[in-house]
């Protein structure tokens, strides 16, 4: 090389004036450098990031602080956070972007920030549903998946290299070699290579209903808070069956995208450190060689390239009172809530004429006398005016009634009537005479009519 020649001749370009001593110093540094090179290329890329999508409360925020190994703190519309990976057969170590979008779908539109052209290539996809709603989980992931989908298809990526992509992530998933116990996992081909690197291998096509949604993005579907699993059990009537329902519906969805599958708890830290095991070897090619696990209900693990439509179907020898052809929303249902806040009724108002009308009529059934309101029920107090007069016994020197109370009572209503009849009798005889004397007097029709006006005025007052 021209510089090494130079570096080999004395300092005034003359052979005969070379020294030894800073040859050797010289090949020094340029074999330092050379080695700084060297190392340089296999060093851990920097650009690498996850997307997380899923709903509120699904857990996404406190599935990456778990990975950070720091506490969850929530944030709003779009977040960044970032995770610490190191090469545990080596010294390299880097940081992985991890963009949490918030589960409000008003959001969507920040995907363009995560989620570009130029970040293609470096993305890896979480779609986060949680195992507490289980009646809920396939409408999440769908959803979610319609928004990825909708939000690739917008990206303006070059045709051909859309179609590398795609046919890379088609090769990744057939590549898939289950590892043996003890031996190191089988080498698979990275996402980043071109079809022409892996063009020379053949291999077998895939079934109908295995990627038809191929995005050219590597995704992983994580069902968080599987410790749920068991309350749901004894407060829901949950039982194994209804699990194998689930399972077999979420694994037919990741066929479609391509992707793995993990039941996660963080509560109970399962699959955790698995899950970012599992992304480390997808990501920066990390060796791997954990077996997939569905003997387990509350940590499954599937990776991508694993499983089959043939797999599936195991789950359908577990159904007994369900068809696996079922809608999962008929048989997955959201349980009734039990304490239900009552609401107040709402009372109208009546009219005023209506109103004043009842309360004319509710007066006129109360009885005249006010006192017998205020008595107890079932019980008559007679009055002061209809109270017969009491004698002193001479033996005991107590007052006692002339009569009983009963036989008191029970005449009440007769002494008002006679009294009440008797007076108005006497006054209308009263004025009739008067009368009767003014028309034998001669007087006028007038004078007669005066007369009777009195007289029914007297009757009125009384």
């Amino acid at each position: 090389m021209p510089g090494f020649e130079k570096l080999s001749k004395g300092r005034d370009g003359n052979v005969d004036n070379f020294n030894p001593k800073e040859k050797t110093e010289d090949n020094l540094w340029v074999s330092i450098l050379g080695e700084v090179l060297a190392s340089s290329q296999n060093k851990l890329p920097t650009s690498k990031q996850l997307l997380v999508l899923g709903d509120n409360e699904s857990g996404k925020t406190t599935l990456i602080a778990k990975g950070q190994g720091t506490e969850a703190k929530k944030g709003t519309a779009l977040e960044y956070l970032y995770i610490n990976v190191k090469d545990e057969y080596g010294e390299d170590q880097t940081r992985l972007g991890a963009w949490i979008l918030d589960g409000d779908l008003h959001h969507r539109g920040l995907l363009k920030f995560a989620l570009t052209e130029q970040s293609f290539e470096h993305c890896t996809v979480l779609l986060v549903a949680s195992l507490e709603k289980p009646w809920d989980i396939m409408d999440v992931l769908q959803r979610w998946g319609e928004v990825l989908t909708t939000h690739v298809q917008r990206l303006k990526l070059d045709p051909n290299y859309r179609k590398e992509r795609q046919d890379a992530l088609y090769r990744h998933f057939q590549e898939y070699q289950e590892p043996e116990e003890g031996q190191p996992a089988p080498s698979q081909s990275r996402r980043g290579q071109s079809v022409s690197d892996i063009s020379d291998v053949i291999l077998l096509p895939l079934g109908d209903n295995i990627l038809t949604e191929n995005l050219g993005l590597p995704i992983v579907v994580v069902l968080t808070k599987s410790d749920a699993m068991t309350e749901l059990e004894k407060n829901n009537d949950y039982q194994l069956e209804h699990w194998d329902f689930i399972q077999q519906h979420v694994r037919k969805f990741c066929l479609k995208f391509g992707a793995s599958l993990f039941y996660t708890s963080s509560k109970e830290n399962k699959n955790i450190s698995l899950l970012f095991k599992y992304l480390n070897h997808l990501i920066y090619n990390f060796p791997f060689n954990e077996p997939a696990c569905v003997v387990e209900k509350d940590s499954v693990f599937i990776p991508a390239g694993w499983d089959s439509e043939k797999k599936v179907s195991i789950l359908y020898e577990g159904l007994t009172s369900m068809k696996h052809t079922d809608k999962f929303n008929d048989i997955i249902r959201a349980p009734l809530i039990r304490n239900q806040v009552q609401r107040e009724v709402e009372v109208m108002a009546d009219e005023e004429q209506l109103f004043l009308m009842k309360l004319q009529t509710q007066l006129t059934k109360q009885p005249v006398d006010s006192s017998a309101q205020r008595a107890s029920p079932g019980r008559t107090t007679p009055t002061t005016a209809n109270v017969l007069p009491t004698k002193v016994s001479p033996s005991r020197g107590t007052p006692t009634n002339l009569a009983s109370p009963v036989t008191s009572q029970a005449k009440k209503p007769e002494a008002r009537v006679s009294s009440a009849t008797s007076d108005t009798g006497v006054l209308a005889n009263f004025f009739n005479s008067l009368l009767s004397k003014k028309t034998a007097d001669g007087k006028s029709g007038t004078d007669r009519q005066v007369s009777v006006d009195a007289n029914q005025s007297a009757e009125s007052t009384n």
